[in-house]
């Protein structure tokens, strides 16, 4: 009789944490962030580039965020990408820097944001549970086919319901520090 490998498992758990905190990045709080403006892309040479590949991304300051694009050509459309990204971003051309602030967010949005992060981390929780289910249904088999005892798998599923619980509770965590980052005011 082999053990199964269910670090597969808890891996995958782990993935769909991480990917919500990569949703996360791009949702915006009171606080000007580069991750805010990395996904934007923009149409450069015949193609869809990521701004980071036409321009330099900092934020000098706590309400600003400074785009440095380094050809001349580009500054217009990735002015463009911004204004059109639905962010309600409104950059402000300086030559061949675009300085945007980052306005202060209202109740209405901040509640919106956080409804929006709450669905984020559903979506994640449910993908935690899927791989639950396939690592259940896998010992199931295994069972059957004879490879693990009844009691083995009891005590696989243990493992993997732990697995389950802790990866739901980061999930929770994560979204309660986010709520607390975008109500901040």
């Amino acid at each position: 009789m082999s053990k199964p490998d269910l670090s597969k498992f808890s891996d995958r758990m782990e993935r769909a944490i991480a990917a919500l905190k990569e949703e996360y990045v791009g949702l915006r709080t009171g606080r000007a962030n580069a991750g805010l403006v990395e996904p934007i892309t923009v149409e450069a040479y015949g193609s869809t580039m990521p701004l980071n590949s036409v321009g330099a991304i900092s934020v000098p300051e706590p309400r600003m965020i400074v785009v440095s694009v380094w050809d001349k050509a580009m500054v217009i459309p990735v002015e463009k990408a911004i204004r059109n990204a639905g962010l309600g971003l409104n950059p402000i051309t300086d030559g061949m820097t675009l300085r945007i602030p980052v306005p202060p967010l209202t109740e209405e949005r901040r509640r919106d944001l956080a409804k929006l992060a709450g669905k984020y981390a559903e979506q994640q929780k449910v993908a935690v549970r899927n791989v639950r289910r396939e690592a259940m249904e896998e010992l199931k088999k295994l069972e059957k086919a004879g490879d693990i005892s009844e009691d083995d798998r009891k005590r696989y599923e243990g493992e993997i319901q732990t697995f389950t619980d802790q990866s739901v509770k980061r999930v929770d965590e994560t979204l309660k520090s986010k709520e607390q980052e975008i109500m901040q005011v």
